[in-house]
């Protein structure tokens, strides 16, 4: 069983860290693109998909690494997991005002906030970006291919 939960573990957390990357490197700069009324309206339109799909996707990298780990498998296996787990406190205390801020339907969209907003949405994001690169390119150092 431990196998297969170390290959869901990395499954999961490759699946998270390939839609980050793709979220940070194609689609926020390209919504920052469009000036600020319409990169919000696709901001808004984006966050209610991915707020499904990213956090299961983490939630399925944290329980697979633990339970990789409490089936025998190194710490290592643990600490990967912890890192999709602190995804979670990152998000809701770092990045949930951030969101909050740019889904609010009062949000002048004419001014300079909602780009600065972006902005600060997407420095935050690649914080996401790397924490999973970490667990997931642990995940794949740690798998035994023999």
């Amino acid at each position: 069983m431990q196998i297969i939960y170390e290959l869901a573990a990395t499954l999961a957390t490759g699946l998270f860290t390939g839609a980050a990357f793709y979220i940070h490197f194609v689609e926020h700069p390209a919504r920052m693109e469009y000036g600020p009324p319409l990169a919000v309206k696709e901001f808004t339109a984006s966050y209610k998909r991915a707020a499904i799909m990213q956090p299961s996707l983490a939630f399925a990298g944290f329980l697979a690494g633990i339970l990789s780990w409490l089936s025998g498998a190194t710490i290592w296996w643990l600490i990967g997991g912890a890192g999709m787990g602190f995804l979670f406190p990152f998000t809701i205390i770092w990045m949930l005002p951030t969101n909050n801020r740019l889904n609010d339907p009062a949000l002048e969209i004419d001014t300079a906030w909602p780009v600065e907003l972006l902005a600060q949405w997407g420095r935050m994001h690649r914080i996401r970006c790397l924490i999973s690169l970490a667990s997931f390119l642990l995940f794949l150092s740690l798998l035994k291919w023999a």
